[in-house]
């Protein structure tokens, strides 16, 4: 196993890494909207944080050495289920491959964003 670490990608805000490589795949951890540059959160809508939190996954994918277009399984938290049609509005734009998915609304999120990402792709 390979730990992934990029500066592309926000650090790391508990025990655990950017993601992993095993064999000739990739897992990254739930990547929430937040700045890498910054530390701050990207707005405060959906829509942006959407958008942040697809570019936090393919900067993981891209130090491991895969792709957006190689992802083959996505889990997404919401924060609002009525966030849903707006999310993936932003998600097509970045997932065009159309990746198996899972979706789920969740209590809270880290740092009360209203989005996370997660992705498992080949190398």
């Amino acid at each position: 196993m390979e730990k992934i670490s990029t500066t592309n990608a926000p650090a790391a805000i508990g025990p655990y890494s950017q993601g992993m490589i095993l064999g000739n795949m990739v897992f990254s951890s739930g990547q929430i909207p937040v700045v890498p540059a910054t530390g701050e959160v990207a707005g405060d809508t959906i829509a942006k944080q959407a958008e942040q939190s697809c570019k936090n996954v393919a900067a993981v994918l891209e130090a491991a050495g895969s792709s957006m277009e190689k992802v083959v399984k996505t889990t997404c938290f919401l924060a609002d289920m009525g966030d849903f049609q707006v999310f993936n509005g932003v998600y097509e734009k970045y997932f065009v491959s159309k990746p198996a998915r899972s979706c789920v609304a969740v209590k809270t999120l880290p740092k009360g964003v209203l989005c996370e990402i997660e992705a498992i792709a080949y190398i």
